[in-house]
């Protein structure tokens, strides 16, 4: 009997969960016991290659293409960097939350 099991190795345009697209190299891997998908991004428009993983789970479509379209789609669902909105405030101490503020900035 031939094991004709493959492992996927393809060039493609990932989405997760219908809200982010990124497009490169998707190669399954293993991490802890659990599968996952790893996608190599390629560099673009000067911002640096990078690898992410997803579990499967997480998947809303995986389009095989080519790896000309994918490098280009790369460049157009590049996800932006972490920003501001996204980080967690410092937590109030006491002292700022009784610190006195003019009427026209208030405490937040």
């Amino acid at each position: 009997m031939t094991d004709t099991s493959s492992s996927f190795d393809q060039w493609v345009i990932l989405e997760i969960l219908g809200h982010r697209r990124l497009a490169g190299r998707v190669t399954e891997a293993s991490i802890a016991g659990g599968s996952f998908l790893r996608i190599d991004v390629p560099e673009a428009d000067g911002q640096p290659a990078m690898t992410q993983y997803y579990a499967p789970s997480s998947v809303y479509a995986l389009t095989p293409t080519t790896e000309e379209i994918a490098r280009r789609a790369a460049a157009l669902f590049r996800p932006a960097p972490v920003s501001r909105w996204e980080l967690a405030s410092a937590p109030r101490t006491a002292a700022a939350v009784d610190a006195p503020y003019d009427d026209d900035e208030g405490p937040f």
